[in-house]
């Protein structure tokens, strides 16, 4: 498989994503929502989750494809610093000792690229330039897979950051479709995060 049938794919996952999240807000003739706003909720967080997991499996697939040879889809070929015979042995490289590698740790993944790519190509700069972006997609990442303390003053902390305003108490699912007053298009939370990991996604394909 190419990095562009890697890019597809995630594209394809992304597409789905919205699809669940339209149609858990359909509403009937009268303007009622169909569905209950608990079930809205956990299809919508549901939805976010795999995106993220999504964006996860895109970063694993293009880094071990380009460690083991692969081109980009402009055609280009980063220098590597490492040639695993296979793409499962450059899966194995990454892990090394550990039981897994945590490709939503931004700051782990920007130093294994440097490591194995000359200047981190094609993933740098791309990875820096949304560095705060993808710390702010963990923390949602991690208050839809389960809600502490701790990860709840992460979330409003980062709510009352993106939404300009105080947000004691507030839910995944509300920051998730609230409107981001970053963006001048009036998109949601949601909608901002799926575009910056889309645009950072084609830049790093392609090369």
């Amino acid at each position: 498989m190419t990095l562009a049938t890697a890019l597809l794919e995630l594209q394809s996952n992304v597409s789905q994503c919205d699809s669940l999240i339209t149609n858990a807000h359909r509403v009937d003739a009268a303007g009622v929502s169909i569905l209950p706003l608990v079930d809205r909720q956990q299809i919508t967080v549901a939805a976010f989750l795999n995106l993220f997991v999504a964006w996860e499996s895109f970063v694993e697939d293009t880094m071990t494809k380009l460690m083991s040879g692969s081109p980009t889809i402009s055609g280009k070929y980063p220098t590597r610093y490492v040639s695993p015979p296979s793409q499962d042995s450059a899966k194995t490289m990454v892990i090394g000792i550990n039981r897994y590698f945590d490709y939503a740790n931004h700051n782990n993944l920007r130093r294994v690229v440097s490591m194995y790519f000359q200047a981190g190509y094609p993933f740098e700069p791309h990875l820096s330039s949304i560095s705060s972006d993808l710390a702010d997609l963990r923390t949602l990442r991690n208050a839809s897979a389960h809600i502490t303390s701790t990860t709840q003053k992460a979330l409003e902390a980062l709510a009352q950051r993106v939404l300009a305003t105080p947000s004691s108490g507030i839910n995944l699912y509300t920051l998730l479709t609230s409107h981001d007053s970053r963006s001048s298009l009036g998109t949601t939370i949601f909608e901002s995060s799926k575009t910056k990991l889309l645009v950072a996604a084609g830049l790093i394909a392609y090369g």
